[in-house]
Formats: structure tokens, C-alpha cells, sequence
């Protein structure tokens, strides 16, 4: 007797609490030899494009995500990404779903799960640059780990069309609708604005080259950095790392696939060996905390066992 697996285009609401959860546990069972996360695979398709294979194990699930790049004849390339989710008791799939927003999901999550494990307990500023839903995820996140009393956003879109001074709780800036800016968020007028002084930042762009100068960044300042699909990109410059306390999100993926990372050691002025410690040693106390001598930098790639746990936690919603 067949049984109908669940297709979701649409994810319901994810409560940011259980998604840090899951994602703690994950993360944890990874450390403990309970999970598995191979490296991801690309295969080159013979027409042009790519499809990109994100894989994990975890529990009595398997997942994987897939994400395809399709270039189109003088046109924008077609860019989608699905997970499949099965039974490794039973060999059967459990859920299929878009994979669109549930990347927009684990990618913040992942974020904010270092951000709780390196930032102090008392960090109160918070700087976000980018302003798409993958800066508003990281920003609901965070908030969900941290009493941040002042929050600043920036990127050229809001810049241009909003005064900095104004403030999302109390008035929108013209010609940008209330719902443009999160309440409770000041824009500032440049990056070097949002980061002064900031306890934690959060860099949430697709840019391909630095998005803020670090040099200037407070001791214990605490930098998230994600990826993008520009080659080799890196929101930092390379040469920061070695003034930095750098961690990833996994020891063995971050070092070789990180942008900056793998300009910075090809020049001689960084090392895989320098990584303090990734997110799996960070939840088990396998790695040296931050030393509160210099800011800290925690870069992630995105990782097959974050889309599992994911997909495992909207069985249960």
C-alpha cells in the first residue's frame, strides 16, 4: 500500500526556538559521531550549468538537498534547489520540499547558533548589512538569542531612499513602506555607520568582494559571514583573518570552500590550522572560546545536515 509523501512549496511559519534546537542537536550528534556529513558534490551537467548535492545523515533520517544551475539562451539562468527527505529505517521518502526558503531558514539559524555560543551574554548593539529576507531571518533570529536594545541596518537600497536617523518602530522613511524596514531597526547611511560600535554583525549580502573594513572593529566583536554563489566570494578581506579569532561552521567543508579563507592561505597569511574551532567543537566544548583580545569572525558554506534538521522539524509542525 503506497502512502502519499508530503510536498511543500510553501514552509509553514518556523518558530526560531525549535529551528536553534534542532539545529543545536544536529550539530552536537555531528560532533558525538551520531550524524554524518559528507562534502558536498557537484555534477557538471554536459549542456552548461551544475547541480550542486548537499547530503547528511542524522538519527533514522537521510537527507539531501539538490540545487540545480541551468543557464537559459539569452536569458537569466534557472536556479532551484529541493530536499528530499527519507527513512534510513525503512528506505522510503518522507517529505520533498522547495528548498528556497528553507535555505533562507538554516542559513540564519546557522548564524545565530554561533553568534549565541561566541557573542557575550551582554552584547546589546547589532548591526545587520544586507536588507533581502536573508538579513530579516538573520535578524529574527538573533533576536531570539540576544536582548539587543539597538539594532542597525544598512544596505544601498535603504541608504538611498531612507534618512538614517529614522526609525522603523515610529516612522518609516519616505518613500519606503512601513513593512520595508523591521520595527524597532535604525538605517544607517553606510556600513561604517551600522558597524561602529556594534556588538555583533551580521553580514548578510551576495557580495563577491569586502563588504565592511573589520580593522576597525572592537575586541570581541562578534562578525557572521555567509555565502554566495559568486566564486571565491568572501564579505572580508582575506588579509583580516590572521588579526581575527576565526571559526566555521564545519572544520572540514569551511576551510577548503570559504572564499577568504582559501585566498588567505594560498598568500601565505592564513592557515586551516589557525581555525579555533567549528560549530560541532563549539557545542561540545572541544574548542578555545574566543580570547576577548581581538574580533571574532565566523564564517559558514552551508551544510547538508542544517537542511536535514530542517526538514526533520517541519514533520513535526
Amino acid at each position: 500500500m503506497s502512502t502519499k509523501v508530503p510536498v511543500l512549496e510553501i514552509l509553514p511559519e518556523l518558530p526560531a526556538a525549535r529551528v536553534l534546537d534542532a539545529l543545536r542537536a544536529a550539530f552536537t550528534e555531528l560532533a558525538e559521531g551520531k550524524a554524518a556529513q559528507p562534502p558536498q558534490t557537484v555534477t557538471l551537467l554536459a549542456g552548461g550549468g551544475d547541480v550542486i548535492a548537499y547530503q547528511a545523515a542524522q538519527g533514522d533520517a537521510y537527507g539531501v538537498k539538490v540545487s540545480p544551475y541551468l543557464p537559459q539562451p539569452g536569458g537569466k539562468a534557472v536556479v532551484t534547489a529541493w530536499t528530499l527527505l527519507l527513512s534510513t529505517r525503512t528506505g522510503r521518502p518522507l517529505l520533498l520540499c522547495d528548498a528556497g526558503a528553507l535555505t533562507v531558514e538554516r542559513t540564519a539559524a546557522t548564524s545565530v547558533l554561533a553568534v549565541d555560543e561566541l557573542a557575550p551574554p551582554g552584547a546589546a548593539t547589532l548591526a545587520v548589512i544586507g536588507s533581502g529576507p536573508v538579513a530579516r531571518a538573520h535578524l529574527r533570529y538573533a533576536r531570539a538569542v540576544r536582548d539587543f536594545t539597538s539594532v542597525r541596518m544598512y544596505s544601498p537600497s535603504l541608504a538611498a531612499s531612507a534618512a538614517p536617523e529614522r526609525v522603523a518602530a515610529s516612522a518609516a522613511p519616505e518613500g519606503v513602506s512601513a513593512s520595508a524596514v523591521p520595527e524597532g531597526v535604525s538605517v544607517a547611511g553606510s556600513a561604517e555607520e551600522a558597524v561602529a560600535g556594534a556588538d555583533v554583525v551580521l553580514l548578510c549580502t551576495s557580495a563577491a568582494q569586502p563588504v565592511i573594513d573589520v580593522a576597525g572593529l572592537r575586541p570581541g566583536t562578534v562578525v557572521t559571514s555567509i555565502s554566495t554563489n559568486a566564486p571565491r566570494a568572501h564579505e572580508i578581506a582575506p588579509q583580516a583573518l590572521a588579526a581575527m579569532d576565526v571559526y566555521g561552521d564545519h572544520r572540514p567543508t569551511v576551510t577548503a570552500t570559504a572564499g577568504e579563507m582559501a585566498i588567505a592561505a594560498e598568500q601565505g597569511l592564513w592557515s586551516a590550522g589557525d581555525l579555533r574551532g567549528d560549530l560541532p567543537e563549539l557545542l561540545t566544548g572541544a574548542c578555545p572560546a574566543p580570547t576577548g583580545d581581538r574580533p571574532v569572525f565566523f564564517r559558514s558554506v552551508g551544510l547538508g545536515i542544517e537542511d536535514l534538521a530542517v526538514a526533520r522539524l517541519l514533520l513535526t509542525l
